[in-house]
């Protein structure tokens, strides 16, 4: 069994606030996201009966957003199943890391996944660049 994520953290290549605020009303009952400062938003939504607060910071990562759930008490395990179902429901780029993290690990490794269905590791960022 996998064991939880104490939190779940995704990037977006882009999506509209509207279509993600519906995503997480959907999801976790969540009001629509309210600013928090310069390019970052925030609401909370629940997942059986516990808070999810929720953290969005535009440009956290090159052209994308983080999505931060700060939250053991989500609908995923980890942060791959919620890309999944991100990048299928918000029809954009979603990556995020290859798993938990532990000292010694690459911290540039990550997976995305395509709105299209596929899904791999990856180098971010680029080492081209």
């Amino acid at each position: 069994m996998m064991e939880r994520y104490p939190d779940i953290e995704i990037y977006l290549a882009r999506v509209s606030q509207e279509a993600l605020n519906a995503w997480l009303e959907r999801t976790l009952q969540a009001p629509p996201l309210k600013p928090a400062g310069k390019g970052k938003w925030k609401t909370t939504g629940q997942h059986e009966g516990h808070p999810v607060p929720v953290l969005l910071v535009e440009k956290a990562a090159d052209t994308f957003a983080s999505l931060w759930f700060d939250s053991a008490h989500t609908p995923w395990i980890t942060d791959q199943d919620c890309a999944h179902q991100a990048a299928e429901a918000l029809q954009t780029e979603i990556r995020c890391s290859l798993g938990g993290w532990h000292p010694g690990d690459d911290p540039d490794r990550f997976w995305q996944v395509l709105p299209c269905g596929q899904e791999g590791a990856i180098e971010w960022p680029d080492s081209g660049q």
